[in-house]
């Protein structure tokens, strides 16, 4: 698998969430093991029934392609995730290619499968299909068509949320630059935007996937938090303002799914 077969958005809720501290990999123990040789039988014989419990819900994939949020889905889009090429990647592993690093779980070879220590539950599929990629493909295009001709040139969507009172959208440029553009709640993405900033950063906080994508306009700063780690009531999104580095609005946000 190549990098190019794993976009940002992806990226951050997979390998940025598991890639961090490989050094920490350790021995995996008897009961595990039988874990992992449990979950390469069901790939040997494709039984989707069961392989469908044994993931932990919702399974992210590369944005805009949307997340896989029940068994009932998982068996629907099974073929659209696992092609040939991965389930025999599965199914002819050996036990010996499965590490654990520390909290993060068991990962397959360099962190294409991860299945969390606890259960052998499936967290992470870092992977992508032909189909997937076509999807993908079809999907930006199709966001392209909707947004305001001012906001068309992009390389990948990042996230859309609203906020109590603003509609967001975080796009990465080709330049490696993040675009902000908002909107008054009420309006539409196909509407000129109030504000459009074009310079984004993001920095990563630990080893969580935790970012933050910062945009400067003059005195002011606009700062997206992304909370992937944290309590079980964190929002998805936190929106902070600042002006000359004093913090005049906060507002959390929610993703929105397409």
């Amino acid at each position: 698998m190549t990098k190019q077969q794993m976009k940002f958005s992806f990226l951050i809720v997979t390998l940025l969430i598991y890639s961090f501290g490989y050094a920490q990999k350790s021995e995996i123990n008897a009961s595990k093991k039988v874990r992992i040789s449990s979950i390469i039988s069901l790939f040997k014989q494709k039984n989707i029934d069961d392989i469908s419990t044994i993931v932990n819900y919702p399974l992210k994939r590369e944005n805009p392609i949307p997340d896989i949020k029940n068994p009932k889905e998982f068996k629907q889009r099974f073929r659209e995730v696992f092609d040939q090429t991965l389930v025999d990647l599965i199914a002819h592993s050996k036990p010996e290619q499965w590490t654990e690093v520390g909290w993060r779980g068991i990962m397959l070879d360099n962190g294409i499968v991860w299945i969390d220590s606890d259960n052998g539950k499936i967290t992470a599929i870092n992977y992508q299909s032909t189909v997937e990629k076509k999807l993908r493909q079809a999907l930006i295009h199709q966001q392209k068509e909707h947004v305001h001709s001012s906001l068309k040139p992009f390389k990948n969507p990042v996230y859309r949320l609203k906020t109590e009172t603003y509609l967001i959208r975080i796009d990465k440029l080709t330049n490696g630059n993040y675009r902000y553009a908002s909107w008054k709640i009420g309006k539409k993405e196909n509407a000129p935007p109030d504000l459009i900033l074009n310079t984004g950063k993001v920095d990563f906080e630990g080893s969580g996937g935790n970012h933050v994508i910062t945009f400067k306009n003059g005195i002011y700063t606009y700062k997206i938090y992304r909370n992937i780690i944290g309590e079980k009531n964190a929002p998805d999104i936190t929106l902070i303002v600042e002006k000359n580095n004093r913090r005049i609005l906060r507002q959390d946000g929610t993703l929105i799914a397409d």
